[in-house]
């Protein structure tokens, strides 16, 4: 696997160790402490093609089962362990497997398409590989994992990677190390594969699970466990504080109601999109909303209109800001102000530092920031000699410390938690023979934050396309369903700098007007 780690200051790395942010402890240790003081906690998932109900010591004893048979395969520490597959049992048993090898594990969107999946296995080099023969829009394709020495799909040979008696114990590795890469689509062509240490993923889990309320009942996971804070809040956060699993594959709305009147679970936030579709659904009712005690949202926009809207219904709105690359830079707690809660991104979290450059563009360093990318010029580009993480966000941050994101000047459009990049998609549009010029932007959306908004300017003669023409030309390009555009423009000019260059802001304020 290629990797290019960023320059940290000596002095950064002592005040982490002496502060206790990071320490020796591997995430398979973690994972060991965790699973030994809590065997008999619940684990379960709700799903129609695979569900399954068991304890942590169930999904430990297949884990390490996995990772024995991995281990008589000779897989064992810094080796990549890659898998694509929805919020299902095994999923767990790969994450934690990797961990006790102290492995490097690769996960992988369960929706993300054949060129995504091809690109990111030909980065990483993994010695394995897990996934589903099919799920959804998803199917095993086996020219893509040809290289991989060690292919395990669900539902038809995984069992056989199962060794007889589980592995002990944890293998040694330097905490130090890396111990997960996350790719993240963002305003490169391809995804971004962003590496985590076993400290900084370690901090990361400690973060987050001190700011959950301490009643906020039984959580149901729907985020997909291949996208980082999926992940997080799945197999790392409830093993810290022995709290129950609850998965489902798919978002669908009415069996989420369902499921919170049989089950007594609840859903706590993420992206603004999980609360208002719940809200929005003919079968929510007024014992779901009692309910309903928490909104911790970010991962995208947070629309004011949004958290104004669950405030009056009783919910106690909380706002967090972050990326795959820096996970939790500020965050209000539950406990904050309610200005404060509805209308920031939070202020610093604990070990973090923020401050703006001079153009407003926020820059952030802390124990929980990535090492790098594998991509090197990536590196280079998006983090300086003194630790700072240039985050592409402007913000400004009022007189008590607390953030408030602005505008973005990297060309990422957040859809429900998922970043896209653009010009993947403008370049996939260029290719329509009647677009001479396309520009993709962010859109506002009141259900998932933002939506892409295709903006074309047209060949002499050509007829404008249609939106299905756009989706079923990005359909054969490979491109994943959530990047397709879901408005279409026409112009006749776009706005342009000085130097030629199309003025992307006043595209997204335009359509952002006629919206509202």
């Amino acid at each position: 696997m290629r990797t290019a780690m960023r320059t940290m200051p000596a002095e950064l790395i002592e005040r982490y160790e002496a502060e206790g942010w990071w320490t020796r402890e591997t995430i398979g240790d973690l994972l060991a402490y965790g699973l030994d003081a809590a065997p008999d906690v619940e684990f379960r998932v709700h799903s129609a093609v695979r569900p399954w109900e068991g304890t942590f010591a169930d999904v430990e004893r297949t884990a390490r089962r996995l990772a024995a048979g991995l281990r008589a395969r000779g897989v064992g520490p810094g080796d990549v362990i890659a898998f694509q597959l929805p919020n299902w049992m095994e999923a767990a048993a790969v994450f934690w497997a990797s961990a006790f090898l102290g492995a490097v594990v690769v996960p992988i969107v369960h929706f993300y398409g054949r060129k995504e999946v091809g690109y990111i296995l030909d980065a990483v080099a993994p010695r394995v590989f897990v996934t589903a023969e099919r799920f959804g829009r998803m199917e095993h394709q086996p020219d893509l994992s040809a290289a991989v020495p060690v292919v395990g799909v669900v539902g038809r040979d995984f069992d056989d990677l199962l060794a007889d008696e589980p592995l002990p114990g944890v293998l040694a590795t330097d905490p130090a190390a890396p111990a997960l890469v996350a790719f993240t689509s963002g305003t490169t062509r391809d995804p971004k594969g962003v590496v985590h240490s076993h400290q900084t993923l370690g901090f990361e889990t400690r973060q987050l699970a001190g700011l959950y309320p301490p009643d906020r009942g039984r959580q149901l996971t729907a985020a997909p466990v291949g996208h980082f804070i999926g992940m997080v809040n799945s197999f790392l956060i409830p093993v810290l504080d022995g709290s129950p699993v609850n998965l489902a594959d798919v978002w669908d709305p009415g069996r989420v109601l369902e499921l919170m009147e049989s089950d007594g679970l609840t859903v706590g936030g993420g992206a603004a999109y999980f609360m208002t579709s719940l809200l929005d659904h003919p079968d929510f009712t007024p014992r779901h909303l009692a309910a309903m005690k928490y909104a911790g949202l970010g991962g995208a926009a947070v629309p004011v209109a949004v958290t104004t809207r669950l405030t009056e219904l009783g919910m106690t709105v909380f706002r967090s800001y972050g990326s795959t690359e820096h996970p939790s830079i500020t965050g209000s707690r539950y406990t904050a102000p309610e200005a404060k809660r509805l209308h920031t991104d939070g202020d610093a979290l604990p070990g973090t530092e923020i401050r703006l450059a001079q153009d407003g563009e926020i820059l952030s360093r802390g124990p929980d920031l990535c090492l790098g990318y594998t991509d090197p010029a990536l590196t280079e580009r998006a983090f300086d000699r003194e630790g700072w993480y240039r985050t592409g966000d402007i913000g400004v941050i009022d007189e008590d410390g607390y953030l408030t994101i602005t505008d973005r000047k990297a060309d990422i459009i957040i859809r429900g938690g998922e970043n896209i990049g653009a010009l993947e998609v403008e370049e996939a549009l260029l290719a329509l023979p009647a677009v001479a010029e396309a520009a993709v932007v962010a859109a506002p959306d009141a259900r998932l934050g933002e939506h892409a908004a295709a903006v074309l300017r047209l060949r002499p003669g050509h007829p404008a396309p249609t939106l299905d023409d756009l989706r079923a030309h990005l359909e054969g390009a490979g491109l994943a369903r959530q990047k397709w555009p879901e408005e279409l423009h026409v112009v006749p000019e776009f706005p342009r700098t000085a130097s030629g260059k199309v003025q992307k802001f006043v595209l997204r304020r335009d359509i952002a007007a006629r919206a509202s």
